[in-house]
């Protein structure tokens, strides 16, 4: 079992404004740790910045970005990597996470777009990856994020994602529904690339749902319940890398926090089945010794 610490424990939550008030009476215990977009937050006052700053006080965060752009043509935006690293540091977030692809050359583009799969690629992001780490003076972790195109593409998704993580020497954030959704997209065994990910590497998990646009067509959307599928590659995660720290994004049609709390419920059942129970710990003392 992967015996390596991680900035958080257990299962945790996408904090959406929509759910602050009912989430937090009472807060459910089953939520270790929380996770929020730190562009939602930067420079928020008022009754939310209040409410935020209660939240950062009394649980564990992590922040997952999404206007870094790290695939960009365009210049790292250095100055607004200057006021997260603030926004980090004020509000004790224990990770930083951001999404290996880019929304922006010049101008927002809206939408999360694939860096092709080349070797060049590879070096430009990994580059730019070294200064975010540089700038905010802690590793960061890219998600492995699902795309519906592969432009100019040399190499398979795994050996890029692999790479860039290397030569990077950054963390991952391992997504286990974008794999299940590339792998019907891009018509790929899911488990073959699970067990290519470097484990060591990995710092949290996230969880969510889908939508089927079409028998060969999943569309990432964090708009639905996870499904049956999804759970097994999360079990699979579990088997081969140990238990590690895994989040539920919801992001749409967000269900009463009673009926959300049963994904999360659903993320410790997976858990407990890989936690070594005392006796085989016991065992395997008795066997060292």
């Amino acid at each position: 079992m992967n015996q390596k610490s991680y900035p958080v424990h257990g299962a945790g939550l996408g904090l959406r404004r929509e759910i602050m008030h009912s989430l937090a009476d009472p807060f459910p215990s089953q939520v270790n740790f929380l996770e929020v977009a730190p562009e939602n937050w930067i420079g928020v006052g008022g009754a939310y910045g209040k409410s935020f700053r209660s939240y950062t006080e009394q649980h564990d965060f992590i922040c997952h970005g999404l206007s870094l752009s790290i695939g960009s043509p365009a210049p790292l935006d250095e100055a607004f990597l200057h006021k997260l690293k603030s926004f980090l540091k004020l509000h004790n977030i224990r990770h930083y996470s951001e999404h290996l692809s880019y929304c922006s050359d010049e101008g927002h583009l809206y939408d999360l777009m694939p860096i092709p799969f080349t070797e060049e690629a590879i070096h430009y992001v990994a580059k730019r990856i070294r200064r975010v780490q540089d700038i905010l003076e802690q590793p960061v972790a890219m998600e492995n994020v699902s795309y519906y195109a592969a432009p100019g593409k040399q190499m398979e998704e795994i050996e890029f994602l692999n790479a860039v993580l290397t030569e990077a020497d950054c963390q991952l954030l391992l997504d286990v529904n974008n794999i299940y959704v590339n792998s019907i997209n891009h018509a790929y065994d899911p488990y073959e690339f699970l067990k290519a990910i470097p484990g060591e590497r990995i710092s949290y998990i996230h969880v969510a749902g889908h939508f089927d646009e079409a028998e060969d067509l999943r569309v990432d959307t964090h708009g639905a319940d996870v499904i049956d599928p999804v759970w097994a590659l999360l079990n699979k995660s579990y088997e081969l890398f140990g238990v590690i720290p895994t989040l539920l994004e919801r992001d749409f049609n967000i269900p009463p926090i009673p009926e959300l709390i049963k994904e999360v419920d659903a993320i410790h059942t997976i858990q407990q089945r890989w936690v070594p129970t005392r006796d085989h710990q016991n065992q395997n003392h008795v066997q060292r010794g």
